[in-house]
């Protein structure tokens, strides 16, 4: 029998996540939105591609969320875009009702489920998804410092003009601005990135990566990076459903790791077939540790905003 995976919200973000899905053969996938016809219409545009692309997975689409019954992970982008100038805590009270309602949905229509967060802002997103789901915290996990790891590697290696493939980086904290970068844990071919260029260079780069989702919304004008955020989801996906146990830098529950209490935050984790099997803690400078835990206050005080 083969997985099953739903994506909330037929948007950018959502259709690239079942496309990558589907192209990877991980799950069949359903998509479900409220506008109707949208989701139907982008999944069989999709099932319709997979003669050309050679993948087998079935994609269907619905505007009722007791056709993701079964799922045995759920991926929530649903939520409204960000515009130029707005930031991710903008998005705060608009989204929180979005993502509240369609947790409880997918919640008992997929008791067992793992469920994967993208909806911005993002880790107070995860937080409020874990509470409405009263699933345990190792099941719903934030999609967050993968894609700012891969925005951190893919400056880095265009800067050293090298693969994309030997750079190795990790960001922890909070999906925004106050995020944490950490260039002496980032390296090309194992070298730390300080030895191969000066700290200027460094930390143009770091700025670059906190700033990197803005630069793209600016950018489109009209919505929100897409490629990078689904590639990403299918990244956990691919490990959680494989049984993998990758180790990933996800949003996840802190419950004293780093010193961190009833928060979710970026920090590199194990992703296997339990969810978050394991919260990997790395040694840390004073200013490295400061800097994590004014990002996590950020992230309860938007949290403290939703009465949570």
């Amino acid at each position: 029998m083969k997985n099953k995976v739903s994506v909330i919200g037929a948007g950018h973000v959502g259709a690239t996540v079942a496309q990558y899905v589907a192209e990877m053969e991980l799950a069949d996938v359903m998509v479900l939105d409220i506008v109707e016809g949208m989701p139907q219409g982008k999944a069989l545009d999709l099932l319709e591609t997979a003669p050309v692309r050679g993948y087998d997975s079935i994609l269907s689409g619905t505007n009722d969320a007791a056709d993701t019954a079964g799922s045995d992970i759920v991926v929530i982008t649903a939520g409204l875009p960000r515009k130029p100038g707005m930031s991710r805590e903008d998005l705060l009270l608009k989204n929180a009702e979005i993502v509240r309602t369609t947790t409880e949905k997918v919640a008992k229509a997929s008791p067992e489920s793992i469920l994967v967060i993208v909806s911005n802002p993002l880790d107070i997103m995860t937080y409020l998804a874990w509470k409405t789901s009263g699933f345990p915290p190792e099941r719903v996990v934030g999609m967050a410092g993968i894609l700012d790891t891969a925005r951190f590697r893919t400056f880095v290696a265009r800067e050293l003009n090298v693969s994309v493939e030997d750079t190795q980086a990790l960001v922890l904290g909070g999906h925004g601005d106050s995020m944490v970068p950490l260039p002496r844990y980032c390296t090309v071919c194992g070298i730390p990135i300080p030895e191969l260029m000066p700290q200027e260079r460094i930390d143009a780069i770091v700025e670059r990566t906190r700033k990197a989702g803005g630069e793209i919304v600016a950018l489109l004008k009209t919505g929100s990076a897409y490629y990078s955020p689904g590639a990403s989801v299918a990244q956990m996906v691919d490990s959680l459903l494989k049984d993998k146990k990758r180790v990933l830098p996800c949003a996840a529950y802190l419950d004293g790791e780093y010193g961190l209490e009833d928060v979710y935050a970026g920090v590199p984790v194990v992703l296997g077939s339990r969810g978050v099997e394991r919260i990997i803690e790395i040694a840390l400078a004073d200013e490295e540790k400061a800097a994590l835990h004014a990002s996590a206050g950020i992230v309860k005080e938007n949290v403290a905003k939703l009465g949570l």
